[in-house]
């Protein structure tokens, strides 16, 4: 146990409930400790046509014509919530990979029933979050 992380319990029950929790259920407690880290919002608390910082690891990234134009399309995961990046006119941005951590900057909308930020500002982060 490091100093690092005081929230995890010690002991046998603290042991038991790591051991109890999914390793989904860890990662997505790990990308809401990152949101604090860098001031983003949690992705299940943004919408109504605002701007917003989110940030999270990018679980899919494809290729998707919108009206003949090429548009690249990422979705991001933050622990609370997906939404999805798209980048118009653009069939690949360097760094921009499945797996990828991302801090993204721009106005959040609906689009049949998902979040959308359209050809947000973004800054890619190390993969351990530092």
């Amino acid at each position: 146990m490091s100093s690092q992380e005081p929230h995890r319990k010690r002991g046998l029950r603290g042991f038991f409930q790591r051991l109890a929790t999914s390793q989904a259920e860890l990662e997505a407690d790990e990308l809401q400790q990152d949101l604090d880290r860098h001031g983003a919002t949690p992705i299940a608390s943004c919408g109504g046509r605002r701007r917003f910082c989110v940030t999270g690891t990018l679980r899919t990234v494809t290729l998707r014509p919108r009206g003949g134009a090429p548009a690249l399309e990422a979705e991001l995961y933050d622990g609370s919530d997906v939404i999805d990046l798209i980048w118009l006119g653009r069939r690949k941005i360097a760094g921009i990979e499945p797996g990828r951590m991302v801090l993204a900057e721009g106005l959040v909308s609906m689009q049949d029933g998902r979040k959308v930020m359209f050809n947000p500002r973004y800054e890619l982060r190390p993969a351990n979050g530092a």
